[in-house]
């Protein structure tokens, strides 16, 4: 039913970006579908100057939004390649081939546990959905990476040097790999990595660095102004900024969570905890290293939970099994209730009590409880403990001292 409603919604934003129902304001997606046909019209550097990109969208679309490019390179050769099809099929190819990846991913990770994790993930999967963003596909690349690293194969590199679309999602994974000893996938990584940086010099000319440079200083100063709506992201610094904290004092707390958060990767491996949950906590991590996270994103907390979720059951009671779900819908739904409730009070002062960044607190506490939950000793004949660690993954390789 839940994966049905998910389709029913594909299919209704796709209708509507085929202007076959009223229109709407700008989306992500339209932000996708424009960059890839500055690609094919040579002006793709304009797209990281908002100004300029305001100019474009107004030409191409009739209206404007404050959605600023700020994507690396490589990102522009995926949306070029959507931008010959009409947007209502543009959409339907991209979100619903990245959605169907990531599914089959997903349950390659949680096996028995699947319908279990998806139902966890619903207002995530609702949201990436709705506003057509990428959070599948990294999703899915997480994923490949978190069984390849599983199985100790070299190869989990590939999915995580195409991570340069987006790196700051890959971190934990990175750190996982390293601190795992993983030398080839970590080679395989950069190789990759290395590949999709020059692919993207020789098609877009050496140019878009500078352009991509100066808008990542752009966003910089719209971040700190406040200019994105705070309430739709998942990140400590927005929480503290949306409470009128100092930028660079949020900023601070923000690089304090990340470096803690990632510590807990190495300090896993440390206690000699197996290698699904030091994986997990990997993908977990990288959701807390940057400032710019959207719930959006949260796919990638679905990788997290499939790897994780058997030993949480296993450990859990229920009343924290209670709390492992409800702080995810919050963490997760949050972003989509307020953004409903900001949309329908704008012009009126009620709106800026919505405005609140309100997703890291659960979020916090989320992962608080899971790293509480793994370190406890396994219930022994618990109804619905988990079963062996080794799962539907297959036999995995120790991790090395």
């Amino acid at each position: 039913m839940l994966l049905l409603s998910l389709a029913a919604v594909m299919l209704s934003k796709a209708v509507r970006y085929a202007g076959l129902l009223p229109a709407q304001d700008l989306t992500d997606f339209d932000a996708f579908h424009i960059a890839g046909r500055m690609v094919w019209r040579g002006d793709i550097a304009q797209a990281y100057h908002l100004p300029a990109l305001l100019e474009v969208q107004r030409a191409l679309t009739g209206d404007q939004a404050f959605l600023p490019w700020t994507y690396p390179p490589p990102f522009n050769l995926v949306v070029a390649a959507l931008a010959p099809l009409p947007i209502g099929l543009a959409y339907l190819v991209f979100v619903g081939a990245t959605l169907a990846a990531y599914l089959l991913v997903l349950r390659r990770i949680a096996g028995p546990h699947f319908a279990t994790v998806v139902v966890a993930l619903a207002p995530s999967l609702f949201v990436a959905v709705a506003g057509g963003q990428n959070g599948f596909l990294t999703g899915t690349l997480a994923g490949l990476t978190g069984l390849g690293l599983l199985r100790g194969r070299a190869r989990a590199g590939l999915p995580l040097g195409l991570m340069v679309i987006k790196p700051h999602l890959a971190v934990g994974l990175a750190v996982c790999a390293l601190v795992t000893r993983r030398w080839g996938c970590l080679a395989v990584a950069a190789a990759t990595a290395a590949l999709a940086l020059a692919l993207s010099t020789a098609v877009l000319g050496p140019a878009i660095w500078p352009a991509f440079l100066g808008g990542v200083e752009e966003a910089k100063a719209f971040l700190a102004a406040g200019a994105y709506p705070l309430f739709r992201m998942v990140s400590v610094y927005a929480w503290l900024r949306s409470l009128d904290v100092p930028a660079a004092l949020a900023l601070a707390a923000q690089m304090a969570i990340a470096v803690a958060v990632l510590g807990l990767i190495p300090l896993a491996l440390r206690r000699g905890m197996p290698p699904r949950q030091i994986v997990g906590l990997a993908a977990l991590a990288s959701l807390f290293v940057s400032p710019y996270a959207y719930d959006y994103d949260l796919p990638l907390y679905g990788v997290a939970l499939a790897l994780l979720l058997p030993d949480l059951l296993g450990r859990a009671s229920r009343g924290e099994a209670v709390a492992l779900f409800g702080l995810g819908w919050m963490a997760g739904g949050y972003g989509f209730v307020a953004g409903g409730l900001h949309d329908a009070l704008v012009g009126t002062q009620a709106a800026s009590s919505v405005e609140v960044a309100l997703a890291a607190p659960p979020f916090l506490l989320l992962l608080a409880l899971i790293w509480r939950i793994l370190r406890r000793e396994r219930a022994a004949a618990m109804p619905g403990a988990a079963g062996p660690l080794v799962g539907p993954v297959g036999p995995v390789s120790p991790v090395p001292a």
